[in-house]
């Protein structure tokens, strides 16, 4: 066994802190300090984990969530901010990769944003989930496609995806095409029963086997206290409970270890990345077994701002046609490839 491609995971299945500005970040920082003792390499949070995700939406009528979500505003992650630092001073303190749900504000929209840190601190993906689900669309705005991507990190390539995004076939073949390794999947944890619990194990299982990728779903816990105070109607509680499972799943689609499905734990797995090539060598979903002159992907991930200037002097250098260019361009715009990434222009 090749020891240089053996990595240290864990997910993360604890409660955020509901009545306490600050409470969930302190402890985030607390367990990933626990996770560094034990050596893990690579943690993944649930969804949207800090500050909370917004349970009250799946509760109360839209007329009566606005003191609600206007609290989630005051409390929600700036990319950066005092909260990025604090995040990044953590992945380098403990030499981890960190995959991280926040509430992102930009502006006036609020956003279910996924962060991946190298283990030196570095922001190496922010990426937006691209429709909110159901009730979620009242709280969040839209993603694009520039976040549908995997990203070298210090433990290997990793991809990141939340909740119902597994439900988009194309999505994770974006992923999958883009070569991720390791798969950051996320819930909200604590909603829908037993029923949300059996979605999540078939999703997860089935991107890992048909990925060929190890995947570290990590979802959320609510105590019997955050849910009464939550919905103070038993009717009402027993939509916000059960549907946890935090799990670890190989890329032959079994689990690493048993899955968490009740109160609050860290799992943690060693992970041979050579299994990755064994899978793949028996059935490579974006390689040997792709048919892309039948079936093909078209992504636009071009980022998409709400103002697009066309005066040169007023672009930042992120901004200019020539970076974009650079950014997306790889030569290779004439071969049959399994997934076709637009370039600006």
């Amino acid at each position: 066994m090749d020891e240089r491609r053996m990595v240290r995971v864990a997910a993360v299945q604890i409660a955020p802190v509901l009545d306490r500005a600050g409470g969930t970040l302190e402890r985030v920082l607390n367990v990933i300090g626990e996770a560094g003792e034990k050596g893990v390499g690579l943690m993944v949070f649930p969804e949207t984990f800090l500050p909370y995700y917004p349970y009250f939406s799946f509760i109360d009528p839209p007329y009566r969530m606005g003191a609600k979500h206007l609290a989630l505003y005051d409390e929600a992650v700036v990319v950066p901010g005092p909260i990025t630092q604090a995040l990044a001073a953590a992945a380098r303190t403990h030499a981890m990769v960190l995959v991280v749900g926040v509430n992102e504000r930009d502006g006036g929209t609020l956003y279910n944003t996924q962060l991946i840190f190298d283990r030196d601190g570095t922001l190496a993906l922010k990426r937006r989930k691209i429709t909110p689900t159901y009730h979620e669309r009242m709280i969040w705005g839209q993603g694009d496609g520039s976040g549908l991507r995997a990203v070298d990190t210090a433990v290997g390539r990793v991809g990141a995806l939340a909740c119902w995004e597994h439900y988009n076939p194309l999505a994770r073949y974006a992923l999958m095409a883009d070569g991720e390794e390791i798969h950051a999947s996320q819930f909200p944890g604590s909603m829908v029963g037993d029923i949300f619990s059996d979605q999540i194990e078939a999703a997860i299982r089935h991107h890992a086997a048909e990925g060929a990728c190890f995947v570290v779903n990590a979802t959320g816990w609510l105590s019997d206290e955050q849910r009464a105070a939550i919905a103070p109607d038993e009717a009402h509680r027993r939509a916000i409970s059960g549907g946890c499972y935090t799990a670890i799943i190989s890329p032959e689609g079994q689990h690493v270890v048993p899955p968490l499905t009740t109160g609050e734990g860290l799992l943690i797995a060693d992970c041979d990345l050579a299994l990755v090539t064994k899978r793949k060598r028996m059935m490579d979903s974006v390689g040997h077994y792709a048919r892309p002159e039948l079936l093909s992907l078209h992504l636009d991930d071009r980022p998409k701002p709400a103002i697009q200037r066309t005066c040169p002097a007023a672009l930042h250098e992120r901004e200019t046609p020539h970076a974009i260019d650079a950014q997306h361009h790889d030569g290779h715009d004439d071969r049959q490839a399994a997934i076709a990434r637009d370039p600006a222009g």
